[in-house]
Order: structure tokens, then sequence, then C-alpha cells
């Protein structure tokens, strides 16, 4: 961990949501995804339309007694871009989500706790997923976190103090859903419903409209989606997790959404002429469903593939695969997992534009780079092969 974020590197969580809304769109997020929310990462999706970054997992209990977790596990810039960061903690200890919370709170923007993994181990740890069965144990630790963050001088009344500005620091929670929704609502009302010192435990929300068993193949449940925007989108900001492959083909509508045809896209004609079987854009449709409560989106497997995403690209662009490696060289990775995120943005996307900027022959000499300077090398040289444009406007 670094020095502690300036008034001036603050924004408030709640404020971006209210900068998005007044800007007429939706909140743009990146996930906590394991080993790939990395600072370098973080800093390259930031730079490219992100509001408001993850970091991965972090267990809560190991952060607080092992000076190597808390050296390895969260890394901020001192220098450079530093996104506006939500530190994700697994946990399932009141005591323990508040203290490592309060660790945190010097050099991030909030907190978050997991109820969302569906990994077998994190469950049988009694993390992740495994807490949508256990309501009453996470209101007592977002309530426990908010309390100790009060008591350190992050409370987030004080975003609004003109003593103390942006001290205050968000508290969160990213949830699946249950196959009865009424198990859900129940969930959600008892970590909104206020406490005799708190309006509500948390600031913000995030739904992945799958269960715990539902694989990430079949689509995200829209009719559960709907259903808990509408119910709580009023009283709290709720972002999207889940299917969120592109900005022109969301499965659903929504007045802070604009229209698929005026979005600007990712085009490579070269590629197209290397690449004939690449799929062609399928016709846009526009979805029937709308989903007019929500206020912002968070993508993960699309975004690992495309950090410009949410600057209008439908496919990654080299430009991000540079400032991705520029990124890294100012805040190292392991090599194998730089040239894993390198692979990730040079294969297809998750979205209907299939396009890649290497080959699938290309992409396994690509695997055959040994260090930085053979993946330097490499992507210069095929770099000159592929051409990349935006369209007329962006």
């Amino acid at each position: 961990m670094a020095e502690v974020l300036s008034d001036q590197e603050y924004i408030h969580p709640l404020k971006l949501f209210d900068i998005a809304k007044n800007e007429k769109r939706l909140l743009y997020t990146s996930a906590p995804m394991v080993r790939y929310s990395k600072l370098a990462f973080r800093q390259t999706a930031h730079q490219y339309g992100t509001d408001l970054c993850w970091t991965p997992m972090i267990l809560a209990k190991e952060f607080n007694r092992n000076n190597f977790a808390r050296d390895s596990d969260f890394t901020i810039s001192t220098k450079g871009p530093q996104p506006p960061t939500i530190v994700q903690f697994g946990a399932n200890v009141p005591q323990e989500l508040a203290r490592a919370s309060s660790l945190v709170a010097p050099f991030a923007s909030g907190v978050d706790l997991n109820c969302g993994c569906p990994q077998s181990w994190a469950c049988a740890s009694t993390l992740g997923a495994a807490l949508m069965e256990k309501r009453e144990l996470v209101r007592d630790m977002v309530v426990a976190t908010r309390e100790q963050l009060r008591q350190d001088g992050w409370d987030v009344s004080l975003q609004d103090s003109a003593d103390s500005p942006g001290r205050g620091r968000s508290v969160s929670i990213k949830i699946r859903v249950h196959k009865d929704l009424r198990r859900t609502v129940d969930f959600v009302t008892t970590l909104l419903s206020p406490t005799a010192s708190l309006a509500r435990p948390i600031d913000f929300l995030t739904i992945h409209p799958r269960t715990r068993q539902t694989p990430s193949s079949v689509p995200i449940n829209l009719e559960a989606l709907e259903l808990l925007t509408t119910k709580f989108g009023d009283q709290v900001p709720i972002l999207l997790s889940g299917d969120v492959f592109a900005l022109s083909s969301l499965p659903f509508s929504s007045p802070l959404l604009s229209d698929p045809a005026s979005l600007p896209t990712f085009t490579s004609s070269e590629a197209e002429a290397q690449h004939p079987h690449a799929h062609a854009h399928p016709q846009m449709v526009k979805p029937s469903v709308s989903i007019p409560k929500l206020s912002g989106l968070m993508s993960a497997r699309a975004q690992l593939a495309n950090p410009a995403l949410y600057a209008g690209y439908d496919a990654c662009p080299w430009e991000a695969v540079e400032t991705f490696l520029n990124n890294v060289a100012r805040a190292p990775l392991p090599f194998k997992l730089t040239l894993h995120h390198v692979m990730e943005m040079c294969s297809p996307g998750m979205g209907p534009n299939k396009n890649a900027l290497l080959s699938k022959q290309e992409r396994s000499a690509l695997m055959q780079c040994g260090n930085m300077l053979d993946l330097i090398d490499f992507l210069d040289e095929k770099k000159g092969g592929v051409g990349v444009t935006r369209r007329e406007g962006n």
C-alpha cells in the first residue's frame, strides 16, 4: 500500500453515480476478477472510460494478519493515474471485515463485501455466494464496518462536509439471486433497513442475476433484474454484473443507454480480410425488456478481452494493448499474468464483433514469448499487419 489519497484525488462513489446520471448515462465499472483486477489493468480500464474499478476479492482474515498479503493483494499508484477503486473483501466475521476496511480506507474509495462468488472453496468457507443464506450475518458485517469507518473518520456523510471534504468511504455488497426471488427481496430489504444510527447500512448494490448454481453460459435472469431494480432502485444505486459484453448488445433497454446505432465501434478492414470467417455484426434488435431504474454496468470477462469496451470499441484496439503494457512498466505484474492479459486482448472478444488482433496461429506463437522483451518485439512485429481504426465521430 502507499500514500493516503488526497482530497483532490478522491471522488466518492455516490458522486460518481450522480455525475453519470447527470450525463444521462449509466455508471461504468470493472468487476473484481481473481488475479486480473490488478493495478495496471485497473489503470488501463480507467483510461478507457471505466468510472469505478474493483480489486480482486481479498480475504479479510489473511489481510488483517499478514503483511505479505497486504503488500501483494492491494496496490495503488502514487504516480500516474489512480482509478477510483473499491476494495472487495471476502469475510464472514463482522470484526474481520471492519478491521480490514479500516486498513484500506485511507487508500481507496470504498469497500465491498463479496456475496456472489459461486466457487466451491469459497462457499465451503461460508464466503461469497454462501452468504446469500445468511442475511443477518451480512447485515451485521456491513453495520460493523460502517461503524468502524465512522470511528476512524471515514463516515459516508463526510462526502459533502466542508470541514472534511472527500473523507467519506462507501460500503457496498455484490450479490447473486435466489431461485425463489422472494428470498432475494428479503435479503436486500434486510440490508437496506435503517438502524438507530444509520439511514441504511450500504451505499449501493451490485446484482449478478444468476443463482449460485447457474453457469455463466446461461443468460442472466432479466426478470429478476427488472423486479429487484423496480423495487429497490429508488432506494439505492444498483449495478448490473453479468452479460455486459458490449454497449451495443445489452439484452435490455434503459433511458440511460444510447441508441445502439449511435454507438462508436471498432473496425478493422485488414483484420477482416485476414480472418474471413470472423462473425459479421448481427442486426441490432431493440430489447423488449426495459430496466429504467438501473444505475450502472459492471463488466468482467468482456472487459478482460477489451478494456476499451466503455470507450465505444466493440473489440480491443491495438492502442489498448500498448496502454496496458505501459502501465505494466510502471506497476509490474508477473510475466505470465501479463502474457495472459495480452492473450485475452488479442483474441476474439465476448461481444458480437469477433475480430481479433492476432490470428489463432499468431496467438499460439505469442504464448512462446519468454519475457517482456520477447513480448514487446513480437507485438511490434505483428502490429504492422493489422489495421485498426474507429468510426468517424469518435
